[in-house]
């Protein structure tokens, strides 16, 4: 029996399809192919991939329908593959339930760690894994959930109820972009009483005091990096 984790790359063109595959196959994944949406939702079914890269340009069926229905029964982890400067289908995509994305071109080394981060962080979530651990550390950086306090290099950090609370979140989904919408949804909850413009002003002033409280340097940050017209995303591994 194949041991191999399967990857099925939903991409129409042949080149970089190809690009892919190559990338993959040298480094030990089992490769499945197609150019078309139709296919890539009953290869899902067939098949049962361990991940899908899904470019969101197909011929035949728009990559956000072929999203929306592989998640109607499966949370096989989705790594959408998009054009640059399309930061509108990227949100739309994660808010859908992709687990991450990659912008064209990209390398070798960033392909291989956007897929081995969605493929831990479904293993984790399967298995109830750190999301239910007593703390998390990364770096200097620990969260103690139980105690509800984060420091950085043995010092507490004082924070706000609402700074913790985007810190948790982020830390929960560690390695993945959240967008700004789901952000606010699930720190101030869906039912605010302000508009959507103050409440991504409201995100960017507490995230900016988040990292002036965490970062050496709060214009480079390590912990939490900002993915430009989606969201935020803690980091898996310091650079």
């Amino acid at each position: 029996m194949d041991n191999k984790t399967s990857i099925l790359i939903v991409e129409d063109e042949e080149g970089i399809c190809n690009f892919i595959s190559a990338i993959l196959s040298s480094n030990d994944f089992n490769v499945i192919k197609t150019a078309k949406g139709k296919e890539a939702v009953s290869m899902t079914a067939s098949y049962c991939p361990d991940l899908i890269l899904l470019d969101l340009g197909l011929p035949d069926m728009d990559g956000i329908e072929v999203l929306k229905t592989i998640r109607q029964w499966t949370n096989i982890p989705v790594v959408v593959v998009s054009a640059r400067g399309h930061e509108r289908e990227k949100v739309e995509a994660l808010d859908l339930g992709a687990d991450d994305y990659i912008t064209k071109p990209f390398g070798t080394s960033e392909l291989l760690a956007r897929i081995r981060t969605a493929l831990r962080h479904h293993q984790k979530i399967s298995i109830g894994g750190p999301s239910e651990a007593d703390k998390i550390t990364l770096g200097d950086l620990e969260i103690n959930y139980s105690k509800r306090i984060v420091s950085v290099a043995g010092k507490e950090i004082h924070l706000t109820p609402i700074e913790y609370k985007i810190i948790v979140l982020l830390s929960k989904y560690i390695g993945k972009v959240l967008t700004h919408d789901f952000i606010i949804k699930e720190v101030w909850g869906p039912y605010t009483n302000e508009t959507y413009s103050s409440e991504i002003q409201a995100l960017r002033v507490n995230m900016a005091n988040i990292r002036r409280k965490l970062e050496i340097n709060p214009a480079e940050p390590k912990y939490i990096v900002t993915e430009v017209g989606v969201g935020y995303r803690m980091v898996e591994e310091l650079q």
